[in-house]
């Protein structure tokens, strides 16, 4: 293999979209995150991380006797899915972005082993300060039923454009 240097190859334009920034965004536009389909690993996968040991996530007979189908998600595992960066928009707000401020959920129907969650992003509100935006998104996550189970706010901080 060539040691050369190649001079039109620049790591700073590798990214899959050009940036975008405050000024480019609108309210009503929607970024949707791939659905996951939630099996056994990802249940053993979020009970690791979390440490969450109640029987409701991992013991099929106590749901069933405290009334549920199967096991029962825990609502931070749901919440996570929501995670921008498991979607496009941090690759489209790549130089812009700050960070995330806040994020709220309201958990609204149970999401149980083997359901499908399809995660999406609309921008609601566009507050803009002097050299930076806040983005106020609604988070939804509905179902293989097409049940909306959660619904929440995320406020990401952003430069504007330069």
């Amino acid at each position: 293999m060539s040691q050369e240097v190649d001079p039109n190859f620049d790591p700073t334009e590798h990214h899959i979209k050009e940036s975008r920034y405050f000024d480019d965004l609108q309210v009503g536009e929607r970024f949707i995150i791939p659905s996951r389909t939630l099996g056994d690993a990802s249940f053993s996968a979020f009970q690791a991380l979390s440490l969450d040991n109640h029987p409701i996530h991992y013991d099929v007979e106590y749901c069933k006797r405290a009334g549920h189908r199967d096991l029962l998600a825990h609502g931070l595992q749901v919440s996570a899915l929501c995670a921008p960066g498991a979607g496009n928009l941090p690759h489209e707000l790549h130089d812009s972005l700050i960070g995330l401020l806040e994020h709220s959920a309201k958990f609204l129907k149970p999401v149980y082993r083997g359901d499908t969650v399809y995660p999406a992003l609309e921008i609601i509100e566009l507050t803009p300060s002097k050299t930076t935006g806040v983005i106020t998104l609604r988070v939804t996550v509905h179902n293989q039923n097409r049940q909306l189970v959660l619904e929440g706010i995320q406020k990401m901080l952003v430069r504007k454009g330069v």
